[in-house]
């Protein structure tokens, strides 16, 4: 494959130096007061704060929650949320549906929590999973970025372990899953995604690993991308899913190469992409179903500066290698949509 050198980025970087703290997530959260229960089912003003859960708690099948929901740091771990069917619905308040986070301590190590369980609920909105920063681009992101070392404190300070069972996930523009930087261990099984997007159904950022996307329909509409985007994310999962009709893509796995000013540093390697159907009813415009290497330094935003080299300041390139894409089924559709455009692959 042909290597392109990346210019060089003309703005010097801060170096930093972060530390994170491990802590043990607890086995098992206790059962949630009527107060927590009560502050839920309450309306939700515009921009209103989330309840924070550090409990177990079942709703009723007719409640329709409009309050935006918190896990946050190791105080919620071991929680488990059961909706019974009950909606959460966040448009409302304008916020995160749910928002599974890390807190960052005075002494600025991090509070992850562990092992928090959803089930049984149709989600109205964005489930976000956050660790070091919201996305890529966020500032503490970066700066860790700039240093070697950058995957294990960015999975160190992430959630890690949350299951996602038997959700509808309904889109109404957003993405309705996103798994920020560093998130490790999470499982998306045996639920929906539906409505319509303008970005993916779910995404996997950069350093995150480990993740189990499982026997899930994916029947959302994508205005403009993939379905699933595997963005610097290694040693996942994905198994046993339907597309329908993934026109604008199905799973893409790349690395972004800068974007934002932050290295990354996971190459998107020793995937699994097995066992699932993508669906068509018109395949002639479709983009890939799966694509290894989507992206190859074609974006604007990649730099290399030689005082880092590592990551994508090394090389641009998405390295998307040792990835195994078999027994997957294409309806409707024809072999050329699995591409793959990288070295060292299992197709």
């Amino acid at each position: 494959m042909m290597r392109i050198t990346a210019g060089a980025l003309a703005v010097a970087l801060p170096v930093v130096t972060a530390v994170v703290a491990s802590h043990p997530a607890r086995a098992e959260a206790g059962a949630c007061s009527a107060d927590i229960y009560s502050a839920l089912r309450k309306p939700a003003p515009e921009k209103a704060k989330p309840v924070e859960i550090a409990c177990d708690l079942t709703l009723a099948k007719t409640d329709a929650i409009t309050r935006p929901i918190a896990f946050s740091g190791s105080a919620a771990s071991g929680a488990t949320l059961d909706c019974n069917g009950g909606t959460l619905d966040g448009r409302t308040a304008k916020a995160r549906t749910v928002w599974i986070r890390s807190v960052r301590r005075a002494d600025g190590t991090w509070d992850a929590p562990r092992d928090v369980h959803i089930r049984n609920c149709i989600i109205e909105g964005d489930v976000r999973i956050e660790g070091l920063g919201s996305n890529g681009q966020a500032e503490e992101v970066r700066l860790s970025s700039l240093e070697a070392g950058h995957t294990a404190r960015a999975q160190a300070a992430a959630p890690s372990g949350i299951t996602l069972d038997d959700i509808t996930f309904v889109a109404s523009g957003g993405i309705p899953l996103y798994a920020a930087p560093g998130v490790t261990e999470m499982t998306v099984e045996n639920s929906r995604f539906t409505g319509s997007t303008n970005g993916t159904a779910i995404y996997l950022d950069a350093e995150s690993a480990r993740n189990r996307i499982i026997g899930n329909m994916f029947d959302i509409r994508t205005a403009r991308r993939e379905m699933i985007a595997v963005d610097g994310s290694a040693d996942n999962r994905i198994e046993g899913n339907i597309f329908e009709n993934p026109i604008k893509g199905g799973i893409f796995v790349y690395r972004n190469c800068g974007e934002g000013g932050t290295i990354r540093h996971q190459k998107p390697e020793r995937n699994v992409i097995t066992g699932n159907t993508f669906r068509y009813t018109n395949f002639w415009a479709a983009r890939p179903a799966v694509w290894l290497g989507s992206r190859q330094a074609t974006s604007t935003y990649c730099f290399s500066r030689p005082d880092r080299p590592f990551g994508s300041s090394l090389s641009p390139y998405d390295y998307a290698q040792y990835n195994v894409v078999t027994g997957n089924r294409l309806p409707g559709g024809r072999p050329g949509l699995i591409v793959d455009h990288d070295e060292h692959n299992t197709v």
